[in-house]
């Protein structure tokens, strides 16, 4: 089908379809070679211009990937990095599929509709707003005497606040698409609710939930803002970590490129083992409105 599409179609349109393509790598491809080239630069060379090309134009130095690996921030950070996002991911999977399914298969009061677009309104809310409010309460709300602020779990209350309504949007489309005709054969045999949720709406969604579980996961990770005033120490992430790059003297371009690619990879090995069901579950929804 995609390929009688393809063929069928203009030469203008081919050529636009390049040109994005094009471009579209560039954009992407440009940052990494950026942190790749400079993170086996010396900090001399990277404020030289025109050295692009190693061996040829600049030595290169694994000084910066020393540095990086023996300082012990890095690991202290990836680990609150992938705790807090696998957190954050399993939290969402846990309370947003059961109102997911709820907002795709019963009616309320409201339109499930609009609930759905109310809870979509909260994602789109600026993180700004309530960064303060929520300071306040990390300090002043302790669960079991313990203090949420530069902690693991405030973190993952945090993103699971903002994440929820995001998850909840995409799973409800999810459930929508799956067809009704088998929830209501399984209902005639004598099925609940719970059963034909657990049974038979979890099986048919899973490429879906484990493109909403990626997706979260993604924007846990790459979450900077709350991490940088909510963490000092016990709980700082890689985003933040990079940040601290910068000094008084300036920016540290060697590390930061160091500490991005490391960043990077935790994200691009779930991407590979996760890529079969991208496809499949991106396209949930795509009919149905």
């Amino acid at each position: 089908m995609t390929r009688s599409l393809w063929r069928s179609s203009s030469t203008t349109a081919r050529v636009i379809s390049y040109v994005v393509l094009v471009v579209a790598t560039i954009y992407i491809l440009v940052p990494f070679l950026w942190a790749v080239e400079n993170s086996i630069k010396s900090s001399l060379d990277t404020f030289t211009p025109g050295k692009f090309i190693p061996w040829l134009q600049f030595s290169p130095t694994l000084s910066s990937w020393r540095s990086v690996v023996n300082d012990p921030n890095v690991p202290l950070a990836l680990k609150n990095s992938i705790v807090i996002s696998l957190g954050t991911t399993l939290m969402v999977l846990i309370l947003g599929t059961p109102a997911a399914y709820a907002l795709a298969r019963y009616e309320f009061k409201w339109k499930s509709r609009d609930i759905a677009l109310w809870f979509l309104s909260q994602r789109v809310m600026p993180p700004a707003v309530v960064l303060v409010p929520f300071y306040v309460m990390m300090i002043h709300f302790p669960i079991f005497h313990v203090t949420l602020l530069d902690s693991q779990i405030g973190m993952i209350l945090v993103y699971t606040t903002f994440n929820l309504a995001f998850g909840v949007v995409i799973m409800r489309d999810i459930f929508r698409d799956i067809n009704k005709e088998i929830e209501e054969a399984a209902r005639v045999d004598g099925a609940g609710d719970l059963k034909i949720f657990y049974q038979i709406a979890l099986p048919l969604s899973l490429d879906g939930l484990i493109t909403t579980a990626v997706i979260v996961f993604a924007f846990s990770w790459n979450e900077a803002l709350f991490a940088a005033t909510l963490t000092s120490r016990a709980a700082v992430t890689l985003p933040v970590h990079i940040l601290a790059s910068r000094s008084t003297r300036g920016v540290d371009f060697n590390t930061a490129s160091v500490n991005t690619l490391i960043a990077i990879i935790p994200p691009v090995i779930l991407s590979f083992f996760v890529q079969r069901y991208l496809a499949r579950g991106l396209s949930f929804g795509a009919v149905k409105g």
